[in-house]
């Protein structure tokens, strides 16, 4: 039997800001307009500079406004992450163990912005990740698969796309973006250990606070199973 723990709601840090970036790029390409129509001939070129600055910066407070309203729920089953291209879901008993990507390179200890998730079975994740967001999510991690091939930690060749059908140990074949991803998350794995990733933009708080915010919500939730 299990008791109500509290949902927790995550607001990502790539959605602040929204509004305020907006209403200053909107309030630029006002001003610039209006000093257009007495002033171009004098200062064309920074007038056409302030433009293209307004356009610029009420582009990315259109885009933060578009993001989903939270990044993460965080609920006594499991948790569930946002995308504006999908979703993915996660029970905490599929959850082996969650830690913030570290590498090392020579004598150097790397933190690298993400969090990284390993499961007991990736092959659960095909039923819990929406396709449309598995597809995405392949080319969002494009620089940490280039991080791996500079430091050795994978192949050239391990991190070619792979699109052929993935097998689940069911015997089941999976095809098209679900499968590309499954074989993603398995180069994935074998470059850092890890199944899913979780980047910085997506969380409200310094990463090793937030991954102990995860582990903390994962031992509650087997603890009042």
């Amino acid at each position: 039997m299990s008791i109500a723990l509290p949902v927790i709601k995550i607001k990502a840090k790539a959605k602040h800001h929204a509004a305020f970036l907006t209403l200053i790029g909107s309030t630029l390409m006002i001003i610039a307009i209006v000093l257009a129509n007495y002033y171009w001939s004098v200062i064309r070129l920074v007038l056409i500079f302030i433009i293209l600055l307004a356009l610029i910066i009420t582009l990315t407070g259109l885009l933060k406004r578009f993001e989903p309203k939270y990044s993460l729920l965080l609920n006594p089953q499991g948790m569930n992450y946002y995308h504006r291209y999908g979703c993915w879901h996660l029970d905490w008993q599929q959850i082996r163990n969650i830690n913030q990507v570290h590498e090392t390179s020579g004598l150097n200890r790397l933190a690298l912005p993400y969090i990284g998730i390993r499961l007991y079975d990736l092959d659960s994740l095909v039923s819990q990740i929406s396709p449309r967001l598995a597809n995405r999510l392949i080319h969002e991690q494009k620089p940490l698969i280039a991080f791996a091939i500079i430091h050795r930690l994978l192949s050239f060749e391990q991190s070619q796309l792979n699109f052929s059908p993935y097998k689940l140990l069911s015997g089941k074949l999976i095809k098209g973006p679900l499968a590309a991803f499954m074989h993603h998350s398995q180069t994935i794995y074998a470059g850092f250990g890890y199944h899913l990733i979780i980047p910085e933009s997506s969380t409200d708080r310094e990463l090793h606070q937030f991954c102990q915010l995860l582990n903390q919500c994962k031992s509650s939730a087997h603890r009042y199973l």
